[in-house]
């Protein structure tokens, strides 16, 4: 086998391994760290899919979920963020790299993954007021 050969045999595996994978998928995962801060601090957090923390607080979240943060801390109105899944530009690059390289099966996997995405609002960062006292 001749040197052109060998290389040419090597840049075919580079592309084929490349189309297989989502580049959204692998260079920016399929999960993110979501921030909750408040003020003041020590407010409980809960998110409607089950984790629980104080802030502030850092939870790993799939980039793909759309969920409610309940923020409360006794003495102060509760408040309640609903954090949805958007296209994100870095994420909407990556696809189109995957697109324009040919590689269909690797926007399926972005796409699957939700690594195009983004949570927004992330950071959450909320004020709490004071509850009301009856004269």
């Amino acid at each position: 086998m001749n040197k052109s050969s060998l290389l040419g045999r090597i840049a075919l595996l580079a592309l084929t391994v490349g189309t297989l994978t989502g580049c959204a998928t692998i260079t920016r995962g399929s999960s993110e760290a979501l921030v909750v801060e408040s003020t003041p601090t020590g407010a409980e957090v809960r998110l409607s899919s089950g984790e629980i923390c104080k802030t502030p607080c850092t939870l790993k979240k799939k980039r793909k979920d759309n969920f409610v943060v309940f923020i409360n801390r006794e003495g102060f109105e509760p408040v309640e963020v609903a954090v949805i899944s958007e296209t994100a530009g870095a994420g909407a690059a990556g696809m189109a790299g995957n697109v324009l390289v040919g590689g269909i099966i690797g926007a399926g996997v972005d796409a699957a993954t939700g690594a195009t995405k983004r949570l927004t609002p992330n950071p959450i960062r909320v004020t709490l007021n004071p509850l009301k006292t009856s004269p």
